[in-house]
């Protein structure tokens, strides 16, 4: 008699069941961790290219699971890591976030200023000249800062990167830490900008000395190299090799050991592990260490973690991106992001954790490879055209010293010389200007001046403007011909606005991100405004980004 009371009690057992289990899937309102993973060096093109090869758990699970941004591209000139890095952070271009390249002229000192270089720091850890490191040059607040102070000083807030720049532009001015790989040591560093002393495990990751352990194995293919069919053969004479060598295997034992004083006193070399795909592995193992360690993505309170994977650029100046080993690179890196997406779904959740991916820049193909195939390629001198405009200065205004140096496809004048003649500076800009479009390789050569002076809407004078500080920025910058790269220390470069430079993969996975691509214009400043609405925190304050509404939806 007293079963049709059961009943009730059965019905509401089984609907706390069910609402417990949508409850396992209901993602929170806000991320409880957001994790950005920029690539230094990956073209958009690799991710077709290398499709068939790719695993399930990395670069595949995160585009067939979340939303893939087909067509987004950094919209400045100057396609380098660090003004990446700072308008992915900022929400902003060069030309407002004063970034305009990882490193910068100043003609009255005549030296080349590295873009986080502070001299009013101190390293902590590592050695001293790698610490003197700071986001002081970067002018505007960034979304990690903006989080920072929008939960009161509770979000948690890390950047990690082989680079200092990678570190400490993508964590921000208000960051817990940023860390970044002392080649010296061969240990992970900061700067009292952020900490007074490395915590108590981060001095026990660096004592169990990783990068000895990689530096004493070899790097050869993950698979038969017959089946890299779509490269270039691995004994081609393009590659400039590491120390020499260009054909797999690498004996990195070999390669890292420099003999001193004689061939039994030996010191390692602990820069090689930047031109080897073992770096994307000790980055890895370093963010998985603090997520665990800092307790990142525990609590309801959103927090921050900026990876910088860094392999993929050194080897591709030295091998460029269709050679053997660049491919070989990328499976190890696509590796990697497999087990790093396994270990952030398992321990915090895929619903809890909010993953964009994307790269900091493209890369030209080596200019005798196109060459070979017919295509219009080559390398500007630029060591040339500078002496070639030096002397055509002296004769149009007189022996003098008018030109103070070239650096990065900028011209920079000398200000005084020119104050002192009595000669307008917009004028003299205009001259060189003029004289340099004659020059082999080159486009355009476009005086400071006019990008000062004028605003556009669209092409490579705009994305020139992009980037144009008139500070940092030199007085004539010269655009060169699709293709052609600067004559200089690699065998090709990245820098210019061209689709193989500027166009990279964006990938959003995880939290609400639905299942979606996108195939419109997307810039690359829209990602830092969008972290922000998602989070719920104020804007960037120099953002000139929108939020991306897709994926509001």
């Amino acid at each position: 008699m007293k079963i049709p009371f059961l009943l009730p009690l059965l019905a509401s057992v089984l609907l706390s069941g069910s609402v417990s289990a949508q409850n396992a899937y209901i993602p929170p309102d806000e991320p409880k961790l957001v994790i950005g993973i920029v690539i230094e060096q990956f073209r958009y093109d690799y991710i077709d290219k290398y499709w068939d090869k790719l695993g399930s758990g990395g670069f595949r699970k995160l585009i067939n699971e979340g939303t893939f941004c087909k067509n987004a591209s950094y919209d400045f000139f100057l396609t380098q890591s660090a003004p990446a890095h700072a308008t992915l952070s900022t929400g902003t271009v060069p030309r407002h976030h004063g970034i305009v390249a990882d490193n910068w002229y100043v003609p009255l000192r005549e030296e080349i200023i590295y873009c986080t270089s502070d001299n009013t720091v101190n390293p902590v850890g590592g050695s001293f000249e790698r610490g003197l490191h700071s986001p002081a040059s970067m002018l505007p607040s960034s979304f990690a800062d903006e989080l920072k102070q929008g939960t009161g000083g509770e979000a948690k807030v890390y950047g990690i990167g082989m680079k200092e720049h990678t570190a400490i532009l993508s964590a921000g001015h208000s960051a817990d830490a940023a860390y970044w790989y002392d080649d010296v040591s061969g240990s992970w560093m900061s700067s009292t900008h952020y900490i007074d002393s490395l915590p108590g495990w981060m001095n026990e990751f660096n004592g169990m000395r990783l990068p000895d352990t990689y530096l004493d194995g070899e790097w050869n293919t993950m698979h038969d190299r017959n089946s890299y069919t779509l490269c270039l053969p691995d004994s081609s004479e393009y590659e400039e090799g590491i120390e020499g060598q260009s054909v797999f295997p690498y004996d990195l034992k070999k390669l890292s050991t420099t003999a001193l004083l004689g061939i039994l006193n030996k010191k390692k070399d602990y820069s090689l592990l930047r031109k080897v795909p073992a770096a994307d592995t000790y980055t890895s193992d370093l963010a998985i260490r603090l997520i665990e360690e800092e307790g990142l993505g525990e609590d309801d309170i959103t927090d921050f973690l900026n990876i910088t994977f860094s392999a993929t650029d050194e080897i591709g100046h030295r091998f460029g991106p269709s050679s053997l080993e660049m491919a070989d690179a990328i499976l190890r890196l696509d590796a990697e992001l497999e087990h790093f997406i396994s270990y952030i779904n398992e321990m915090i959740g895929k619903k809890n954790v909010l993953v964009y991916l994307t790269s900091a820049h493209g890369l030209a193909e080596i200019p005798a490879v196109l060459k070979e195939k017919k295509i219009p390629a080559g390398y500007f001198r630029h060591n040339q055209a500078t002496a070639l405009l030096r002397s055509y200065l002296n004769v149009i205004y007189g022996q003098g010293d008018w030109v103070k140096g070239y650096y990065e496809k900028q011209v920079y004048l000398n200000h005084t010389l020119i104050e002192d003649s009595g000669l307008d500076l917009a004028e003299v800009q205009m001259t060189a200007a003029r004289f340099l479009t004659q020059f082999n390789g080159i486009s355009t050569a476009v005086a400071a001046s006019v990008l000062a002076n004028n605003e556009f809407t669209r092409g490579h004078f705009s994305r020139m403007r992009n980037s144009f500080d008139p500070v940092r920025s030199g007085d004539i910058i010269i655009n060169l011909k699709p293709a052609w790269v600067e004559n200089g220390k690699w065998i090709t470069n990245h820098n210019s606005d061209y689709e193989y430079d500027s166009h990279v993969p964006l990938i959003w996975y995880g939290w609400k991100v639905n299942r979606s691509s996108i195939t419109r214009k997307v810039k690359m400043n829209e990602v830092a405004v969008t972290l922000s609405a998602l989070c719920k925190v104020p804007f960037p304050n120099a953002c000139s980004g929108e939020p991306m509404t897709e994926l509001f939806r």
